[in-house]
């Protein structure tokens, strides 16, 4: 039996609504992964006081903020290989003349490189959970499974792959979901409405029904995309998702930005199996207009989270940074500086997050009966002080560098800000020898057209 205590730090409460607050001098007990009490330091129950208690792992909190670990909704989490390498481009030139291209010469070997380096900027950030969309999602499970992180993992799939590929992604999925003790699930990955065909997304909605497992998918990531659809099809990108079952299935939308008005009426139909990930790093950089209708998402009972998208665009794993834009775009979309409070995005990163990964009853929050995905904030540091209010601090102060334990399943995997789980030197080494050759685009081909 693994027991862990976390002493004497204050706890970061995120409830369901309303706003969130800090209880100081806490301690919280970690059994089996599971979290069993937290209160008042020094008051733990008599069950918690025997011998075997005695002996447990133990993680001094003093001075530091303990709140749940942080979860990016959306991400391609092999693509920080090709961090800055595509940058102050259309995002058709994006995607045909730099990413695709430079996805042709990645090998399983590759992916599995690019995953634990992404699963190492994440943990020593503070995220905990991550959902991933991806090719060799057997290789990104094993880099979580080994890194010690959580995951839900989708196996990419494009029509163009043929059924073979379908099949195979499918029995991909199936095998990953539950492994690592169940820090992986798996989700079904259809790329998007425009790369996947609607014979194939009813298939994989069906299967994804009969497996108990949801979908995560990309569309109506921006407003063109949503009008050549209409153009094209007489219908719109979420419009195609209800035709073919894939809400009802049960969806994480990546991006949503070219939702309309009744878009939203449809999603409303399927608010309880239905998530969006929003990512507005990606949107500013690519001059996409307009941004998720975050607003009018959680008017329909939408669950609505913070990712980050891959590093190739968002070039950071930093969901401080995803959330904290999200709340700074939605203000400024909606004109309005009471919306997005800081409680309520602080919940896009953890409760909603957990959500959004199908994982709402398990993580997101600090509660007994909760996994323990548990992180420990400092912020002593000049540029949180004074700290008026930590929840704020949190939202536009904190930086990932003032992580400094990071506690995923109950098990420490960072401590003082030192990453355990991974030999980072080494893992550098071997990107780098592997850089001229993931960047080389001469060869002509892509993994995909981009024209939706």
């Amino acid at each position: 039996m693994r027991r862990l205590i976390v002493t004497s730090c204050s706890v970061l409460v995120v409830p369901e609504q309303g706003p969130c607050r800090v209880e100081t001098d806490q301690d919280i007990l970690v059994e089996d992964g599971v979290i069993v009490w937290l209160g008042p330091a020094g008051t733990r129950p008599e069950a918690a006081r025997d011998a075997s208690f005695s002996g447990a792992e133990t993680v001094d909190g003093t001075g530091l903020l303990a709140m749940p670990g942080l979860v990016n909704s959306h991400t391609h989490s092999p693509m920080v290989l090709m961090r800055g390498a595509a940058e102050d481009v259309s995002v058709e030139a994006w995607f045909n003349e730099r990413v695709w291209p430079m996805e042709v010469n990645l090998t399983p070997a590759d992916i599995g490189l690019g995953a634990e380096l992404a699963c190492a900027e994440m943990l020593l950030s503070g995220v905990t959970a991550f959902a991933d969309h991806y090719f060799h999602a057997e290789r990104i499970a094993e880099t979580v499974v080994r890194t010690g992180i959580r995951a839900d993992i989708a196996p990419t799939y494009f029509s163009s792959r043929g059924g073979r590929a379908l099949e195979e992604s499918i029995e991909t999925a199936g095998t990953l979901h539950g492994a690592g003790g169940g820090r992986v699930t798996a989700s079904l990955g259809p790329h998007a409405p425009y790369t996947v065909d609607d014979e194939d997304l009813a298939r994989i909605a069906e299967r994804a029904r009969a497996m108990g497992v949801r979908i995560h998918i990309h569309a109506a990531e921006h407003l063109e995309q949503t009008e050549s659809s209409l153009a094209r099809r007489g219908i719109t990108p979420i419009g195609v998702l209800e035709r073919t079952g894939v809400l009802d299935a049960g969806a994480l939308i990546a991006h949503g930005c070219g939702i309309t008005e009744p878009d939203l009426e449809v999603l409303s139909r399927y608010r309880d199996r239905t998530a969006v990930a929003c990512c507005p790093k990606v949107y500013l950089k690519h001059a996409l207009h307009p941004l998720t209708p975050v607003r009018g998402l959680l008017g329909a009972g939408v669950t609505v989270a913070a990712g980050t998208d891959g590093a190739a665009g968002h070039n950071t794993l930093d969901v401080w940074e995803a959330m904290r834009l999200v709340a700074l775009t939605q203000k400024q979309a909606e004109r309005d500086a009471t919306w997005m409070t800081v409680s309520d995005t602080i919940r896009l990163a953890t409760r909603r997050g957990a959500l959004a990964l199908g994982l709402g009853d398990r993580i997101g929050a600090l509660e007994p009966g909760r996994r323990a995905d548990i992180v420990l904030v400092d912020l002593s540091g000049l540029h949180c002080r004074p700290l008026h209010d930590p929840v704020a601090a949190l939202v536009y102060s904190t930086r990932a560098s003032d992580v400094r334990t990071v506690v995923v399943d109950g098990r420490v995997v960072v401590r003082d800000g030192r990453l355990l789980t991974v030999d980072v030197p080494g893992l550098l080494a071997e990107i780098e020898a592997r850089v001229p050759a993931l960047l080389d685009t001469s060869h002509g081909r892509a993994v995909q057209r981009y024209d939706p």
